[in-house]
């Protein structure tokens, strides 16, 4: 019995010891991992960011699109991984550049709205000088900064993007621009002799930090022409380079040049040929621009990110095609965009990502990859994803995903939660869809599955209190209206029939 004894205990013992072991070695398989992961990726690379205005989630080849060609947007795309459900902050380009610049959801910062046109001429207002700009972040851990085309976060001052972190500035201040220069200049100077005081910002001259430049390109060209000459000249230096590319076309006015038409001739609406063509500029550009990079020896060391601020605005030519609805929407088609990331090398080629991902993340990871320091007590609405995005994980499993636009006297919500999203959209009943299975969302289920609704709804309710009231409108009237009409008026908005 005793000999018996002994050997259960020694057996035991070993069990344990084993089990201890294996324990041990998980737990540094685990820490590996991460510390792999870390050694994989390069320290300290050019972060080149390309933002498109109101690009539809079809409208490019590589999500879909045959009737527009976008071939150098596709080798990207091809050589590197594409998100299928990435979404930004906000249906509205000024609030989702805001989101992308601070990390936060617009509404916690009062930038619910657009920026009005001329505001520095009119409000004077803009995205809080409280908040500090990842391009900031970035600058200060040693990063040469720039910042090529739309702004549209304050052109006061105080807002603009040389105090805001960002070394090189090439653009406009506004909303957005005519796109021929002989059009709008002359337009410009005639308002000007005329003594008209308030002139549409869509006209104004461009500028190079803060001086008036007379330029003579198509603004696409011109900005992708401006985004090789940052690359050059940032390459001459030791430090990396953070390059924020902010097309503004496709945005209207519809303008585009007579080559670029040509090439779309089979498209018979005269909007979608000119949005075609608008599309096929900004590829035309970053052709240039990945040529700079290869020629400069910077392409396999810069990360790449490629998306739209917002869905397409269907009534200028766009398509968000399987998507619902479009610009403006709380619909998929309004915050879901087209997005990829290319790191030769680093970043899997010919990959797709399915998990949810939002603009929101791209501040803590390009923090990370920098390995630059996020001031003490900044708030962030995103997450860190680069580890688990090598992985192939889900970064944002059981995570809420929000977009809320205010419209007169009421507001749209939506909220998606792993597979489910909850909606609510002009006034009618809160409704329920399985975005994986439905990704038009036709079919609601909130008869079926009223407690996830209830959840999700609540939750959001939740979330709205986070927010604070809107701290400018995108115009005099709606500002009243707010006011006159008691907004934000959540009550009525998480009340579930």
């Amino acid at each position: 019995m005793k000999i018996s004894f002994k050997i259960k205990l020694l057996t035991y013992v070993s069990v344990l010891f084993i089990m201890s072991c294996k324990s041990s070695q998980d737990k540094i398989s685990n820490k590996d991992k991460t510390v792999v992961s870390k050694i994989q990726t390069p320290e300290k690379p050019n972060i080149l960011v390309i933002l498109c205005d109101d690009l539809g989630y079809s409208d490019v080849g590589f999500n879909g699109a045959t009737d527009i060609i976008t071939p150098n947007l596709d080798a990207l795309a091809n050589g590197g991984t594409v998100f299928t459900s990435a979404y930004v902050a906000h249906p509205f380009c000024g609030p989702s550049r805001a989101a992308l610049m601070t990390g936060l959801y617009p509404h916690k910062i009062g930038a619910q709205f657009n920026l009005p046109p001329n505001s520095g001429e009119t409000i004077k207002k803009g995205i809080s000088v409280e908040e500090t700009f990842i391009s900031k972040v970035l600058n200060n851990a040693g990063y040469n900064t720039g910042i090529i085309g739309k702004w549209h976060l304050g052109s006061n001052a105080e807002f603009h993007p040389n105090v805001r972190g960002f070394d090189d500035f090439f653009g406009f201040l506004g909303g957005g621009h005519n796109y021929f220069p002989e059009q709008y200049r002359q337009a410009y100077k005639n308002q000007k002799e005329s003594g008209k005081k308030l002139i549409w910002d869509y006209l104004h001259p461009i500028e190079h930090n803060g001086k008036d430049v007379e330029e003579t390109e198509y603004l696409t060209d011109a900005f992708s022409r401006e985004g090789v000459r940052f690359i050059k000249d940032a390459s001459k230096t030791k430090n990396p380079f953070f390059l924020y590319l902010s097309y503004n076309a496709p945005h209207t006015p519809l303008e585009a040049k007579e080559e670029d038409l040509k090439l779309f001739a089979h498209i018979k609406d005269k909007k979608r040929r000119t949005y075609a063509a608008m599309v096929y500029a900004v590829d035309r550009g970053v052709k240039e621009i990945v040529i700079a990079l290869k020629k400069s020896g910077q392409y396999e060391n810069t990360l790449i990110v490629f998306f739209s601020d917002n869905g397409g605005k269907t009534s200028a030519g766009a398509t968000n095609n399987p998507l619902k609805e479009g610009k403006g929407s709380v619909y998929e088609g309004g915050f879901r965009v087209p997005m990829f990331f290319h790191w030769k090398n680093v970043v899997s080629a010919g990959k797709k990502y399915d998990y949810n991902v939002s603009a929101l993340d791209l501040y803590p990871t390009f923090a990370r990859l920098a390995d630059a320091k996020i001031p003490e007590g900044k708030r962030l609405d995103g997450k860190n994803i680069w580890d688990n995005f090598l992985q192939n994980q889900d970064n944002h499993k059981n995570d809420n995903i929000y977009v809320l636009r205010h419209r007169n006297g009421f507001s749209d919500v939506g909220v998606r939660n792993n597979e489910w999203k909850a909606v609510k959209a002009y006034q009618q009943k809160w409704k329920l869809f399985n975005v994986d299975n439905d990704l038009g969302e036709t079919n609601d289920l909130s008869d079926k599955f009223p407690n996830i609704l209830k959840n999700l709804v609540v939750e959001a309710a939740t979330w709205s209190e986070s927010h604070i009231q809107p701290q400018f409108w995108h115009d005099e009237k709606t500002g009243i209206d707010w006011k006159d009409d008691k907004m934000p008026r959540f009550d009525k908005t998480f009340q579930l029939d």
